[in-house]
């Protein structure tokens, strides 16, 4: 079945767009050094999804070695789910599921233990889709925005395979 969209890894020409994604989506703003910084940390795990020869979506990850979110007192290979925004016209169509599982697989592939993320407690869809795919809050941030919201800190174990609920 024809979607209408794909998802493909991220380039360096497509910096411009996932920027202008950002920038319109999301309050917080980075620079294309940041973009591209975190492409050069793993490539394999920033995906863009594309309708029609345009970005209408993308996702970026790193890689971090720090102290586990699940298994206290443990180190861990941990995927950062950074950023994630998906333009209004192409959102509750299955493009931000797609984004996220094939930003685990990249992360699995990479070796990562666990894969993390920050999301705005007022942000219900998203909070809503990362339980979904198997992530569960683990801490409450207060004031991690540079609004004064305040954040949860979600986490999914990938050990336990990449199987959605």
């Amino acid at each position: 079945m024809d979607k209408g969209w794909e998802i493909r890894q991220f380039t360096p020409q497509d910096v411009a767009a996932v920027i202008e994604i950002n920038d319109t989506c999301l309050p917080e703003h980075y620079t294309s050094a940041f973009f591209l910084d975190l492409h050069n940390n793993c490539p394999e795990a920033f995906q863009v999804a594309e309708a029609d020869g345009r970005v209408v979506g993308y996702v970026m990850c790193r890689l971090e070695h720090g102290f586990s979110e699940i298994r206290r007192f443990r180190m861990a290979k941990k995927g950062h789910l950074v950023s994630i925004a998906v333009i209004p016209t192409h959102r509750r169509v299955g493009v931000g599921k797609a984004l996220v599982t094939r930003a685990l697989e990249a992360l699995w592939k990479n070796r990562a233990e666990e894969c993390f993320l920050e999301v705005r407690v007022s942000n219900e869809p998203a909070v809503n889709l990362y339980k979904k795919l198997g992530f569960n809050t683990t801490r409450r941030v207060q004031w991690y925005y540079s609004d004064g919201e305040d954040a949860y800190v979600m986490c999914r174990d990938l050990r336990l395979g990449l199987r959605n609920g």
